[in-house]
């Protein structure tokens, strides 16, 4: 059988549906490869800037999940951030603020849950931060650990659940402040024809080391997804603007701005 005859013969590779890639990369522990590249524009106001300052975090997050026996799915997802913050000085004429960039605390979320598409989703896992910063402002100098957990409901329709993670400092630079932080992400989004969807994942931050009056940030939300096709390649688009009903009186987040692009690369595991 010559060549043209063999390749006639072959079924062409099946590309996935893109709104059910768009679902599945809702959910942390989806068997998906991703590259997720997020960029988040703040606003920063509070009692130590002299006016309203601009912020900005970029990271760089894999997600690799491995998948473990027929039903479960285990991930360790980094996340790498380069961080540019202001740093208020005291001047003549009151405070003012310079800008320090570079990279902020590298994080690692790993987690284990059963590997499904719809219905509801759990896992829990550990959570860590290492001291990578590149300058003092840009991170807290602690080595970080403590759990995951996370509870998520899919369907066609809906993506609803919520992921929290808590970090205890065990190590680090003596002369820094030891650290409790919690994140806890609620996500709601509406499934939209057409792969694209409208909701919200916003974060809310409490550090339980802070002062009174600057332990909280909590955001609200509202942003569309669209994931398309280049060539092959299923994309994932993301903009959502976010305001802090609260927020730290010293400097918080007034608004931040988030634009994510995640495409999906070929997982060994699942032939994806």
């Amino acid at each position: 059988m010559g060549l043209a005859s063999g390749l006639a013969g072959q079924e062409p590779a099946e590309e996935p549906d893109l709104e059910e890639v768009s679902r599945k990369l809702d959910n942390p522990l989806t068997t998906l490869w991703s590259l997720t590249f997020q960029e988040n524009l703040s606003l920063l106001e509070g009692d130590s800037l002299q006016n309203t300052q601009a912020g900005n975090l970029f990271f760089f997050q894999p997600a690799l999940p491995v998948p473990v026996g027929e039903s479960l799915v285990l991930i360790a997802r980094p996340v790498f951030p380069l961080v540019t913050s202001p740093v208020p000085q005291a001047s003549d004429d009151g405070v003012e603020s310079s800008h320090q960039t570079g990279l902020g605390d590298i994080q690692l979320f790993t987690a284990i849950g059963p590997s499904k598409v719809t219905g509801l989703v759990w896992g829990a896992g550990a959570t860590f931060k290492f001291p990578t910063a590149t300058d003092e402002v840009l991170g807290d100098g602690k080595w970080q650990a403590g759990p995951v957990a996370m509870l998520f409901h899919f369907n066609k329709e809906w993506s609803i659940g919520t992921l929290i993670q808590h970090w205890w400092s065990f190590a680090g630079d003596p002369e820094r402040a030891s650290t409790s932080q919690t994140d806890f992400q609620y996500v709601v989004r509406r499934q939209l024809p057409g792969a694209w969807s409208i909701g919200m994942g916003p974060t809310i931050s409490i550090d339980w080391k802070a002062e009174s009056g600057n332990k909280v940030t909590f955001p609200i939300g509202l942003g569309v997804t669209k994931t398309f096709r280049v060539g092959s390649t299923p994309i994932k688009t993301r903009l959502e603007p976010q305001y802090s009903i609260i927020r730290p009186d010293d400097v918080g987040t007034a608004w931040n701005f988030r634009l994510q692009f995640a495409p999906v690369i070929k997982s060994p595991f699942t032939g994806n």
